[in-house]
């Protein structure tokens, strides 16, 4: 069990931390609390948005689902196609798929944006970037002496035939 008021906001750390002009558009404050409150299977993180900004790309998952639960604050959600206000209360899902699921919380309001998000820690993701075009491939292994988390970014035009090389 933890209380909100316990959970300690962190400022991002290389090599997370938003370089040069990325830094006047995205707020990467956040609380950890899974590993707090001894969770397995899903990943609990408190946000916290400075007005203007947003927490981070928009993007869509192929692996993991997320759900968001506004806690203070006024914002916006883009999801797909469209943008929805969003307030206190309000409770969004974001289910995998591609860019017709894609979803970036923008704080649109005169004071923090605070968010609870909850998601399933799949192993294997993919994440679509469709405002930059770019494609993650995340994968994280097992702790141990040899333990290697995969972290690869690149552009969908850089996509190349499977036989290549081969």
């Amino acid at each position: 069990m933890l209380n909100l008021d316990d959970v300690a906001i962190q400022s991002p750390t290389s090599p997370q931390s938003l370089p040069g002009a990325t830094a006047e558009r995205y707020d990467l404050r956040r609380g950890e609390i899974s590993t707090r409150i001894g969770a397995r299977k899903l990943g609990y993180r408190l946000t916290v948005v400075a007005p203007g900004k947003r927490a981070c790309p928009f993007h869509s998952h192929r692996g993991d689902e997320e759900m968001f639960f506004i806690l203070e604050g006024r914002g916006e959600l883009r999801l797909g196609d469209t943008r929805h206000a969003l307030r206190a209360g309000d409770v969004v899902a974001c289910p995998c798929g591609g860019p017709e699921t894609a979803h970036q919380i923008i704080n649109t309001g005169d004071t923090e944006l605070r968010y609870l998000g909850v998601s399933t820690m799949e192993p294997v993701e993919i994440c679509e970037y469709p405002d930059s075009g770019k494609l993650g491939a995340y994968a994280e292994t097992q702790p141990g002496e040899n333990a290697q988390a995969l972290r690869h970014l690149c552009r969908m035009e850089d996509a190349c035939d499977y036989w290549r090389g081969e």
